[in-house]
């Protein structure tokens, strides 16, 4: 994996920011009604993703990273919910719906494929400090 020096270089950051902007303009369809409701909502765990991805980063452990990580991956799956909400309560139409839940797949993938490379990276550093290697 290339050494990245900046969050925003991350493939699964990128996937979190695309699908961040997608929500927001989604969000731009609500009724005025949900405005501090449903729309607030998903704006907070739609930031989420890419805030958390960030501060996991900055972090330079592999097991806060992944912590940080697993949070993000737990808004992606908040905003599922919040998707299928608007949805189901006739804020927006399912093929709107539909073509976020496919970029919030795309991210929750890309997320996924990051937090395993991390943990095999946390399990490298585990076995070089181990005194067993010594």
């Amino acid at each position: 994996m290339p050494s990245y020096r900046w969050p925003e270089e991350l493939p699964c950051y990128q996937e979190a920011r695309r699908f961040r902007i997608a929500v927001a303009d989604l969000c731009m369809l609500l009724p005025k009604t949900e405005e501090y409701r449903l729309k607030d909502q998903m704006l907070r765990a739609a930031r989420s993703v890419t805030a958390n991805i960030a501060e996991g980063f900055g972090r330079h452990h592999h097991q806060e990273n992944i912590q940080f990580c697993r949070q993000a991956r737990g808004s992606l799956i908040e905003m599922r919910d919040h998707l299928n909400t608007a949805a189901d309560e006739g804020f927006v139409e399912n093929v709107q719906v539909g073509d976020v839940l496919k970029m919030l797949e795309s991210s929750l993938a890309s997320l996924n494929g990051y937090l395993v490379y991390l943990k095999n990276c946390a399990s490298d550093s585990k076995l070089k400090q181990s005194p067993i290697n010594n």
